[in-house]
């Protein structure tokens, strides 16, 4: 995940889901309430489904969701949570940056 500080305070971070055989995927956590399809991911040329979000500093937990009935985690990750269903959520941490600093990836 790339992480790079914007003008007010929140962090735009890239989320990306390696080419996976599928037809769309969606980026589900915390920053939108689970909601199924809120955030669309767009595959790119090569293959890897992508979306970028603004968010505040603080640890979110998120997975994906692939053609509606397929959850996947992130491989970068900076680390796994368990959750009610029985396995592991992703967790991002999006840490306060100083505006202006180099872009980061985690």
């Amino acid at each position: 995940m790339k992480q790079r500080p914007t003008t007010n305070g929140k962090v735009s971070v890239t989320f990306e889901l390696p080419a996976v055989d599928a037809h769309a995927a969606c980026l589900c956590g915390d920053f939108n309430d689970w909601v199924e399809d809120a955030q669309p991911m767009r595959r790119r040329k090569d293959g890897i489904f992508a979306t970028t979000m603004r968010l505040a500093p603080g640890a979110y937990q998120f997975r994906y969701l692939v053609d509606g009935d397929r959850w996947m985690n992130d491989w970068n990750a900076d680390r796994y949570e368990h959750n009610a269903f029985g396995s592991d959520n992703s967790v991002v941490v999006v840490e306060a940056q100083a505006s202006g600093r180099s872009p980061q990836s985690s």
